[in-house]
């Protein structure tokens, strides 16, 4: 590989395991992925999702970060609309304080959550429409310049941890391109508009302090296997897993076999295509994914999410993957 590979974690909790262990296997994926060569990962705010750890995603980023020495951490991201700018300025530049040069932030304004949880969240339903002022609030408090008369955020002031917008629209595009901020695209589960918002992202950019030029990271699933066999079985159980996550009828979870059938209706056909980007097969098909991948997404960058429901199959997708980025060792044929 080329091109850069990242990593998305949802820090997840796999069938049968608590919430700590799926903790403690996000720890474990990081010590690895340091070893491999993976340039980053990032965690992302969930709320009320059972099967997701990572709602408190600044907690997660420090105690992965206590456990590991030096990949680089954040968040995929922060939905900013949920906490005030200052709030977040403490949090990260508490992080880039504790773990120089190994925190970022990438920002998006979704909610994160159902109307249900937005309502517990306490969420300001116009907060959506003022994150571009929120972000430049908080890059400024960040900076050595606040935005708030009077107000400076400590820890925080003068870390610049390094932001990224994120988003699966033109919308979260042309954020980034004002504001001279990399752009990271969601097509790992929201893919419609991927080439359309990154056109408009590099058509528009304006260079800032951080960023001289456009960059532009691109999501997608990774299902690694030894055999297409296996790659093939794997990638069948997350699409009926995701399905059966997706729907539900008359309150209960659909069984496989229902989940199976759903997937001719109109909604079994949306979360086909909304998982349309996932590399499956051999580690060599899939680096042949990820190249073709790269190409379509005009992308600098790749954030590779591995969706597996089973903990060993889960590293082992990964291993896979990384023993593309490592060079063969000396004398070797």
């Amino acid at each position: 590989m080329l091109i850069p590979l990242s990593i998305a974690d949802l820090a997840s909790v796999a069938h049968g395991e608590s919430i700590r262990e799926g903790l403690d296997a996000s720890v474990t994926l990081a010590q690895r992925a340091e070893r491999w060569g993976f340039r980053r990962i990032w965690y992302a705010e969930h709320h009320a999702v059972p099967s997701i750890a990572s709602s408190a995603t600044s907690v997660v980023v420090g105690h992965v970060a206590a456990h590991t020495e030096r990949i680089t951490l954040g968040a995929g991201g922060v939905m900013l609309p949920n906490h005030s700018p200052l709030v977040i300025a403490e949090q990260f530049g508490t992080l880039a304080t504790l773990f120089p040069g190994r925190i970022e932030l990438g920002l998006g304004r979704a909610p994160g959550g159902d109307p249900r949880t937005i309502a517990a969240l306490r969420r300001d339903e116009s907060a959506a429409d003022r994150f571009p002022q929120d972000v430049v609030e908080l890059r400024a408090f960040l900076s050595d310049e606040s935005a708030v008369p009077g107000v400076e955020a400590y820890p925080g002031k003068g870390t610049n941890v390094p932001l990224t917008i994120l988003g699966s629209s033109p919308y979260g595009a042309k954020v980034a391109a004002a504001l001279g901020l990399p752009y990271a695209f969601a097509s790992h589960f929201a893919p419609d508009a991927l080439e359309q918002a990154v056109a408009v992202y590099r058509r528009e950019f304006r260079p800032s302090a951080q960023l001289a030029t456009p960059h532009v990271l691109a999501a997608v699933n990774v299902i690694a296997a030894d055999t297409a066999e296996e790659a093939a079985e794997l990638a069948d159980a997350v699409l009926i897993d995701r399905v059966k996550r997706s729907l539900t009828r008359k309150g209960r979870p659909l069984t496989d076999d229902e989940a199976r059938a759903a997937l001719d209706t109109t909604q079994g056909r949306q979360v086909r295509a909304a998982t349309r980007c996932t590399a499956s097969g051999t580690p060599d098909v899939v680096v042949r994914r990820l190249e073709e991948f790269a190409t379509l997404a005009d992308a600098d960058e790749l954030i590779v999410a591995f969706p597996l429901l089973d903990r060993p199959r889960w590293f082992r997708s990964a291993e896979l993957l990384a023993e593309q980025l490592r060079p063969a060792p000396a004398g070797a044929r």
